[in-house]
């Protein structure tokens, strides 16, 4: 079956190539949405993307606008998310936001099952799972994250504990609650 548009094609060719991808990317270069200083208005587009986004299981985890207006948007996904998608979405800013007057490049992709959490909804979506934390003072915590709170991440985790008496150290298990401002990063602990 031939590709049906420059965007899927670009990533058959990618695929067929071998180049691995750790997110779907979709690229394309195009330009509502424009600021009297030349570039993308950056509020308006995440509106756009909210909106858009908000009767799917899809979600907008990161935005940029460049001053050169390459436009990056990283999506992530209750479930999962195709390349279809991408340029589907892709498609919809371009209809939004018109190449005239200011031309962008628009980049439309996956977070990546490993990529770090952004908004709380990753946090949300990976309840129960294991998740990779590295702290603010650079420990790093692997565990289950076991719930959330208003402002902190629950954390079961497996430590060794030496007890009074005992020649050897047991391996207890504990809650760690962290809380988001002490967090530098967190992603999903992929394990083979």
């Amino acid at each position: 079956m031939p590709p049906r548009d420059g965007f899927r094609e670009d990533a058959v060719m990618a695929l067929q190539s071998g180049r691995t991808l750790s997110a779907l990317r979709v690229s394309l270069s195009a330009g509502q949405g424009h600021n009297p200083h030349g570039m993308i208005d950056k509020e308006k587009l995440t509106d756009f993307l909210n909106e858009a986004l908000a009767d799917t299981d899809c979600f907008l985890t990161d935005l940029t606008v460049s001053a050169d207006n390459d436009i990056v948007v990283e999506i992530d996904s209750d479930g999962s998310i195709d390349i279809d998608f991408c340029s589907a979405l892709s498609r919809r800013i371009e209809e939004a936001f018109p190449r005239e007057p200011e031309d962008y490049t628009l980049e439309v992709g996956s977070a990546g099952l490993t990529a770090p959490f952004k908004v709380r909804r990753q946090w949300e979506k990976n309840l129960g799972n294991d998740i990779e934390l590295l702290t603010r003072d650079g420990k790093k915590i692997y565990g289950r994250l076991a719930r959330l709170t208003g402002d902190a991440a629950v954390l079961e985790t497996e430590q060794k504990v030496r007890r009074e008496g005992m020649k050897r150290p047991v391996i207890e298990r504990l809650e760690l609650e962290i809380p988001f401002s002490d967090v530098r990063r967190a992603s999903y602990d992929l394990k083979f």
